[in-house]
């Protein structure tokens, strides 16, 4: 360990390689028109996951309905059986069942659109409820079964809420309820133009609680409540800074509301509160996320999805006493034709070799084993598949169920192995075994380079629960032997800060795997920064220049911060730095960079190059900064979130 520990604790050697991405890359959804695509994109909209997502109560209470593995699920309370309701035509979620019990809506990832569809329980057949080719999410059945509530981008490419009438298995066309309204906020992770999230029914069918950002620049919004009919008719019950994840449910009884909030913690959990808003009360407790929960009818159970194991699971909670218990399906029964196939990845001399594996079946979708945390990219190429790549990591042997036919098995292990691509072809009747080696095209450690990653987050309000463990697995997947996990705030909370060690190796960390919890400093104003090394504590709070909070004001600057990190034996740095060339003679233009700056100080020890941002914009500022005599050294980092289920969630991307 001694022989590349300084050379990455100086940020010189971190080896990432990041091509500039193909002009034809297009970002999945890229129709919803708000700024920082990445927080919706995890924290809203339905993922793609190996483990159950939202769930949704049949009338009579006995069983749940529920997304897992792009589909539909039927499952009693009483049994460890789920029986698929839907398969194929693309990735299904947030299913809602009618009050009657013989309809299911849900909506359907297509590729290009997010449509809501109508499942017609008795027969299984599906049919469109929508066809307008925007993002159309969270549909929910009113009380007496006439109507579905749901949000969409088709007005503006915004968050808005609509309803539509349903008679007999059609749909009317859609009416949006909630106005279009702009701001006037200087909002920098959110849209100028107020949005509406949410849709949730009293049960008497009038009246709907929304989650809107009126009036707020920070968070998601509030809880507002209005009647179930267009205007501007809307009050607000309780405020919070929700980040997407609220989706209240409103009690059959129309006393309470259940939802999810991270209030006081560094996770989500389930809280209630009356309907009338007042002082909420926490139900659920722990390091991990409780999600999406939902009432029963008889107002004894709520449903909830929940990343304590990790990967996502559907737990029920008791209403009185919360006892929990965990509904697991132990056996999946297929409407399609599926088989076995098990994937070994080993290198050249037949060790087994931990890496990113990708399995896709014919229709261009993504399979991973029921335990494994699935990944999927953020952009892709229209022209080459249907949709974008989905992966997981492999400890060398891996076994999964996917649609019989033909499958393409990818198996990547950094940027010293060739990409490996096999074809094979899946049958019902027997298990299909497919053995891939990994070749090494340079062996950079023997020559004393070692690869790093100076920018990783582990728990960024993502769909899973990363730990440090599920860290060294995924560097190990990846081939990467130095991780600077930086500690930051996700809105309120900081959900890593527990894992600082004084500058300490993470005791995951091996001889060649080390991993180290660093800070980001979060302040847009002036430029993200990286303080590695930090000895003695987490500087907080760990931003400035947030409008509206106790830390508005402007100070402290970088230049601060990095006098902090530097009384600390820390190196400093900016991360992301530009998505563009910053232009100081355009007096139209504001550039607030601290930069160059904090160059000339002597106070950045190093500059993130390759990172999450356009790395030919940074370089031009880097060379600028070397031609004016500043040794700057340059780093790498990804900026990964580890947690996320899309957008770079592995390190190393």
């Amino acid at each position: 360990m001694e022989r590349f520990v300084p050379r990455i604790a100086a940020g010189l050697c971190a080896l990432i390689a990041a091509a500039a991405l193909p002009a034809q890359r297009e970002a999945v959804l890229k129709q919803i028109n708000v700024p920082h695509p990445y927080y919706f994109r995890e924290m809203y909209l339905p993922q793609l996951t190996t483990g159950p997502s939202g769930a949704a109560w049949m009338p009579d209470d006995s069983s749940l309905v529920y997304s897992m593995r792009g589909s539909l699920w039927k499952q009693a309370l009483d049994a460890t059986t789920a029986l698929q309701l839907t398969a194929g035509g693309g990735y299904d979620y947030q299913p809602d069942v009618s009050p009657d019990g013989k309809w299911v809506v849900f909506d359907r990832y297509d590729g290009n659109a997010v449509e809501l569809e109508l499942l017609e329980l008795s027969t299984g057949k599906v049919r469109a409820l929508t066809a307008n080719h925007a993002v159309n999410l969270e549909p929910r059945w009113s009380p007496d079964g006439k109507r579905i509530a749901f949000v969409s981008t088709q007005f503006e490419a915004r968050w808005h809420v609509y309803t539509m009438e349903m008679r007999g298995g059609r749909a009317t066309e859609p009416t949006r309820l909630t106005t279009d309204r702009d701001s006037k906020l200087p909002r920098y992770y959110y849209s100028v133009y107020d949005h509406y999230l949410s849709p949730t029914w009293s049960p008497d069918g009038k009246e709907l609680i929304v989650i809107s950002n009126r009036g707020e620049i920070w968070g998601t919004g509030g809880f507002w409540r209005m009647k179930a009919e267009p205007g501007d008719s809307m009050r607000m019950i309780h405020f919070e800074e929700t980040t997407w994840k609220a989706r209240p449910d409103w009690s059959p009884d129309g006393k309470r509301i259940v939802y999810s909030s991270y209030v006081g913690t560094q996770f989500n959990q389930l809280w209630l509160m009356t309907s009338d808003g007042g002082v909420p009360l926490e139900l659920t407790y722990g390091a991990f996320d409780a999600t999406s929960p939902r009432w029963s009818h008889d107002a004894r159970h709520i449903a909830y999805i929940s990343n304590e194991g990790g990967n996502t699971a559907l737990w029920v909670l008791d209403m009185p006493g919360a006892a929990k218990r965990k509904i697991e399906a132990k056996t999946l029964s297929f409407r399609e034709p599926v088989g076995s196939l098990t994937v070994s990845v080993t290198d050249e001399s037949g060790k087994p070799l931990d890496a990113r594996v990708s399995v896709t079946g014919a229709d261009g979708r993504s399979w991973a084993p029921r335990a494994a945390l699935l990944h999927a990219d953020d952009s892709f190429d229209r022209s080459e598949r249907h949709y974008e790549v989905g992966y997981y990591h492999s400890s060398g042997s891996s076994t999964l169920t996917v649609p019989a036919g033909a499958v393409t098995v990818e198996v990547t292990h950094g940027l010293e192995y060739a990409v490996a691509t096999e074809q094979v072809e899946v049958n019902t009747e027997s298990a299909t075994s497919v053995h891939v080696t990994m070749h090494r095209l340079v062996n950079l450690p023997a020559l004393g380079w070692y690869s790093g990653d100076l920018h990783v987050h582990m728990n960024y309000g993502g769909t899973y629960r990363t730990v440090p463990a599920q860290l060294a697995f995924m560097a190990r997947a990846e081939d990467v032997h130095v991780i600077e996990e930086l500690i930051v705030n996700k809105e309120q909370r900081v959900p890593d800060i527990s894992y600082f060690a004084n500058g300490a190796p993470d005791k995951v960390s091996t001889p060649t795997t080390l991993i180290v919890h660093g800070q980001e400093f979060h302040t847009s104003y002036w430029g993200h920064s990286g303080l590695i090394g930090l000895s003695r504590n987490v500087i907080l709070p760990g931003y400035a220049a947030y409008a509206n909070t106790p830390a508005g004001s402007l100070y402290p600057a970088n230049a601060n911060v990095f006098d902090l990190g530097h009384a600390q034996g820390a190196l400093t740095g900016y991360v992301h730095p530009f998505d563009e060339v910053p232009n100081p003679e355009d007096t139209t233009a504001r550039v607030t960079s601290e930069l160059p700056v904090d160059v000339a100080l002597g106070k950045v020890d190093y500059m993130e190059i390759v990172a999450f941002a356009d790395h030919r914009s940074t370089a031009a500022v880097w060379y600028r900064l070397l031609n004016c005599g500043f040794r700057i050294p340059a780093g790498a980092g990804t900026d990964a979130m580890t947690n996320f289920a899309s957008l770079r969630g592995p390190v190393g991307m």
